[in-house]
C-alpha cells in the first residue's frame, strides 16, 4: 500500500526515520556520528523542537521529536539533511545524494504509543544482532534515560517524567520497561507506521487527526466500516 503524505502537527510527538540511499552506510566512523548529533542539537533548538531519543544505525537513524509548530519538524530535517550531506561528501571525498529520498515521518498517541517507540528505538541494535544489550550500544539515547549519560540535547517528554518522583526511580522504572522489550507485532506495527505515513493511536485519536488534516491518517479508518443499504450485517 502506497504510504500517505506526511503529516506534522505541533506538540504531537513524531517518529522519524532516514534511510541511507540504496541502504548505504551514512556514517564512516565516529566522528560522523559525532557530528550529526551536533546538528541534531543545534537545529532542535532552532526549529523549537523538542528531541527526546534517537539511535544512530550504520545505513539509517530513528529520531522522536515533539515539534512546536508545524513547520519545525520539517525544517529540522531539512536542514540537518542539507548540512549533514554537505559535511559527509566534503570529508569523504564524495559527491550526490546521500538519502533515499525525503525522511519519513509518522505520529503518535502519546499515552499509548510514546514509550513504546522509545524502547523500539532503543532496542534497534539489538534487532539487527550489533549488540545484546542496548547499554552496549554508544550510538543511541538510551544512556540518558537510564542513568549512564547526560546529553543535554535531549528533551524528556513529560511521560517520562511519570515514571518516578526521582531520577532513580525513573531510570529504573524506564530499564525495566526496556528489558521487558516489545512483542514483534508491536514492532512490526511501529515499522509499518513510519514507512508508510500512518498516524498510532486509539480510534478516537485518529478520527481527531482526520479532522484536523482533512484526509485519511491511518491504514483504515477508525472504527467499523460502514454499513450499505442492502448489506447483510450479520455476514
Amino acid at each position: 500500500m502506497a504510504r500517505l503524505p506526511r503529516l506534522t502537527l505541533a506538540d504531537q510527538p513524531h517518529h522519524v526515520i532516514q534511510r541511507g540511499n540504496n541502504r548505504q552506510p551514512i556514517f564512516v566512523d565516529s566522528a560522523d556520528r559525532r557530528y550529526l548529533l551536533e546538528l541534531l542539537g543545534e537545529s532542535a533548538a532552532q526549529f523549537k523542537v523538542a528531541f527526546h531519543a534517537y539511535v544512530l544505525m550504520d545505513n539509517h537513524f530513528h529520531l522522536l521529536a515533539t515539534p512546536a509548530d508545524e513547520s519545525g519538524l520539517p525544517r529540522w530535517m531539512q536542514a540537518i539533511g542539507r548540512r549533514y550531506v554537505r559535511y559527509f561528501n566534503q570529508r569523504h571525498g564524495r559527491s550526490g545524494t546521500l538519502w533515499e529520498g525525503r525522511y519519513r515521518s509518522t505520529l503518535l498517541q502519546p499515552e499509548r504509543y510514546l514509550m513504546r517507540c522509545m524502547v523500539y528505538i532503543d532496542l534497534n541494535p539489538v534487532r539487527d544482532g550489533l549488540v545484546d544489550d542496548p547499554a552496549q550500544y554508544a550510538w543511541s539515547s538510551h544512556g540518558s534515560y537510564t542513568g549512564r549519560t547526560n546529553e543535554r540535547m535531549l528533551t524528556p517528554h513529560p511521560l517520562y517524567w511519570t515514571l518516578g518522583n526521582t531520577p532513580f526511580d525513573r531510570e529504573a522504572a524506564y530499564s525495566e520497561l526496556v528489558r521487558s522489550g516489545l512483542s514483534r507485532a508491536d514492532c512490526d506495527q511501529i515499522t509499518q507506521a513510519v514507512l508508510h505515513g500512518w498516524a498510532m493511536g486509539d480510534p478516537a485519536f485518529l478520527e481527531s487527526l482526520e479532522r484536523v488534516a482533512k484526509r485519511r491518517v491511518s491504514k483504515s479508518r477508525p472504527g467499523r466500516p460502514r454499513t450499505k443499504p442492502g448489506d447483510n450485517p450479520s455476514l
